[in-house]
């Protein structure tokens, strides 16, 4: 079992919670991305709080990372080689899915609703909170987070001298605070 005292010495803790707010700033960005350009629906902020995150696609990476990371380290045969994209797919698909599903649950306990609630208009959906589409979507989204960004990021943060990252995690911390109390003072 690993150690704190070792997480801390690596700064994983920082970089874990680094990655958790790249995840939903990208998340966030899909999400723009899909109601500007695909759908032409027109800007709307969709994160539940002001800022340019989605959390739910940070706690997804995270989840993709915790169930799939050794899988994907995993050296095998040609079966494994060819086999990984399809469990790494499918398993995304279900462990982001499933995300959702939750999430949709708790912000509609804590806010009375949640912003995802159009999948009403998708021919294959559970109670307008899940669909089969945007799923499939996670799948994908699944495969290109593990086998491309997190090796992105994972470089990306090994680059800043141990002091450094702190003072970013530290910079962040206080953004998100800030945030956070500004959505529940104004928004909720």
């Amino acid at each position: 079992m690993i150690k704190l005292r070792e997480l801390l010495e690596k700064q994983t803790v920082q970089k874990l919670f680094l990655c958790f707010w790249m995840y939903a700033i990208l998340g966030w960005c899909y999400e723009v991305f899909l109601e500007v350009v695909v759908y032409k629906w027109g800007f709307t902020n969709l994160g539940i709080m002001y800022g340019p995150y989605c959390p739910i696609y940070a706690v997804g990476a995270l989840l993709f990372l915790l169930i799939f990371g050794r899988f994907m380290k995993k050296e095998g045969g040609i079966a494994l080689q060819i086999f990984r994209p399809f469990i790494v797919f499918f398993g995304s698909m279900a462990v982001a899915t499933a995300v959702e599903l939750a999430g949709t649950y708790i912000l509609e306990f804590f806010t009375g609703s949640w912003p995802w609630n159009t999948y009403a208009d998708y021919d294959i959906n559970f109670q307008a909170r899940i669909a089969l589409s945007p799923s499939l979507r996670f799948g994908m989204g699944g495969l290109l987070f593990l086998y491309f960004v997190q090796s992105l990021y994972d470089r990306l943060l090994s680059k800043p001298k141990p002091k450094t990252l702190n003072i970013i995690t530290i910079a962040v911390l206080v953004t998100v605070v800030t945030d956070f109390a500004l959505t529940l003072i104004f928004r909720y």
